[in-house]
């Protein structure tokens, strides 16, 4: 699977789903490949990572935000609210 067509799932799911919500990962890899998502997972994981990194999402571990290097477990993904100027 293109790394390219994961990142774009990752960030249309993320913004249809609107600021303070959050998505599962499996659900991007569900998308993608129905009758194998769990096959994808691993790579789902590491574009939220690089998205995470680059500013575009935020990786939650129980509902909070989480540095790329420390997601581990269960995690959500979510657009990354923009600060307040």
């Amino acid at each position: 699977m293109n790394p390219a067509t994961i990142t774009e799932e990752i960030m249309r799911q993320v913004e249809a789903r609107g600021p303070g919500k959050s998505i599962c990962p499996s659900e991007v890899a569900q998308a993608l490949a129905p009758d194998a998502w769990r096959g994808l997972l691993t790579l789902v994981r590491q574009a939220a990572a690089a998205l995470a990194t680059e500013g575009q999402i935020d990786i939650l571990r129980k509902g909070k935000p989480v540095a790329p290097e420390d997601m581990r477990g269960v995690i959500r993904l979510a657009i990354r609210q923009k600060e307040p100027e």
